[in-house]
């Protein structure tokens, strides 16, 4: 998928349009949650997100979502993630 291709899917589901996030090489966020719904292309690099009921590594051209408050965890490869993503918030 396109960063093209994502913005106009984010725009037909109705989240906010994407900002870009970048992490640094081996970095990683511990458990929490956001406020929001999140869904994300990741352009460059991985991420490993962990929920409760999975653990899955995104590489570039793949999509993540995750609810609203949904407990996770993030790690970050040895490159590092770049990732668009937009946000939606619960009505």
């Amino acid at each position: 998928m396109t960063p093209d291709q994502f913005a106009t899917l984010l725009e037909q589901e109705g989240f906010e349009p994407a900002v870009t996030i970048t992490r640094d090489a081996g970095g990683m966020l511990a458990d929490h949650t956001h406020p929001f719904e999140a869904k994300a292309l990741v352009l460059s690099g991985d991420i490993r997100i962990a929920t409760a009921t999975s653990e899955r590594v995104y590489q570039a051209g793949e999509v993540f979502h995750l609810q609203a408050m949904e407990p996770h965890s993030e790690f970050y490869g040895m490159f590092g993630v770049s990732y668009l993503v937009g946000r939606k918030t619960p009505a």
